[in-house]
């Protein structure tokens, strides 16, 4: 074979495989959320990954943000991985210290020295109604340390706690850091069962389901619409990051947003972002249907799931 014949077939051989076709649906939320970025009232951070194929947009999604109260799901996933260690079960009890205390969100900040409080208690008051102290003393529990070496094994690098909250400090926004896409990450591995392990993910996913500030994410949404999801906020951010049940196309999103110089205009853009991403996915599953594309190599099919109430704690 001569050498130009071999030179040639080494080219070919070397050229990378034409890219499958972006969905248009796809392609047009991206466009929409660069228009969107474009007019943001502050800084912002979105990733979104399609749980059934696997697409994934975002606009800066690597770009550490202040966590705010969505860094309350990593100190979560970390409870659930002791949990399923046999380290403590959900009736452990866990006694309230006044370095626990903190005033931004919750009832606990004023329950007396030494009340005790169960690790299933605890779970709910984290993430339902956001409870600070609540969180504070699960992070006593389990270990800062622990949480930040979790995520960082799971892929998450730009996930960190260097303290415990205390939003009354403007420490508070370098102390909880992440990025949606670390979030989005966390999230699809949750939503596919493979977040410590199917029993956990199932249970972290009905915790968030009950989250009980639905004013971001949540608030355009259709009726009846499942989602378990997490808010997060403080002096100019607004977050929200969670798994949005769109029947025939689910999917998982993070918004982060911090620098607002007024907090209803990012309420009212994470919201308008929350409505286009709802409406891109109804029209991908659309596109799937019309396509004749059910299956899609290395992505789990995904139902959406019977939540509607949180049983924790039977035989753990």
């Amino acid at each position: 074979m001569s050498r130009i014949v071999t030179a040639v077939l080494t080219l070919l051989l070397l050229a990378p495989l034409p890219a499958l076709a972006v969905p248009e649906p796809i392609a047009l939320l991206h466009a929409r959320i660069d228009a969107l970025a474009a007019h943001a009232p502050g800084q912002v951070a979105v990733d979104i990954e399609d749980l059934t194929t696997g697409y994934r947009v975002g606009v800066r999604a690597a770009t550490p943000m202040p966590a705010a109260s969505t860094i309350k799901v990593p100190i979560m996933v970390e409870v659930f991985r002791q949990l399923e260690a046999g380290r403590f079960d959900f009736h452990t009890i866990v006694h309230v210290r006044n370095t626990d205390r903190d005033d931004g969100y919750g009832e606990l900040a004023h329950a007396p020295s030494g009340a005790p409080y169960t690790v299933s208690q605890l779970l709910r008051d984290m993430i339902d109604v956001s409870d600070n102290t609540a969180a504070n003393m699960l992070l006593r529990l389990v270990g800062r340390t622990n949480v930040n070496a979790t995520m960082l094994s799971l892929g998450l690098e730009h996930t960190v706690l260097t303290g415990p909250i205390r939003t009354n400090h403007w420490s508070v926004r370098t102390a909880l850091r992440s990025t949606p896409a670390d979030m989005v990450r966390l999230l699809a591995m949750m939503a596919r069962g493979k977040l410590v392990d199917p029993w956990a993910s199932h249970e972290m996913i009905a915790i968030l389901e009950h989250d009980e500030f639905d004013s971001l994410l949540p608030e355009p949404l259709p009726s009846g619409t499942l989602i378990a999801h997490k808010t997060g906020s403080f002096h100019d951010t607004l977050n929200d990051v969670g798994i949005v049940y769109e029947p025939n196309a689910p999917y998982a999103i993070a918004v982060m947003t911090t620098g607002l110089d007024d907090r209803q205009l990012g309420r009212v853009w994470i919201r308008d972002l929350s409505a286009t991403t709802y409406h891109s996915e109804e029209l991908l599953a659309q596109w799937r249907l019309q396509s004749g594309i059910t299956e899609f190599p290395g992505e789990v099919p995904l139902d959406s799931p019977d939540i509607s109430s949180w049983t924790s704690g039977a035989g753990r």
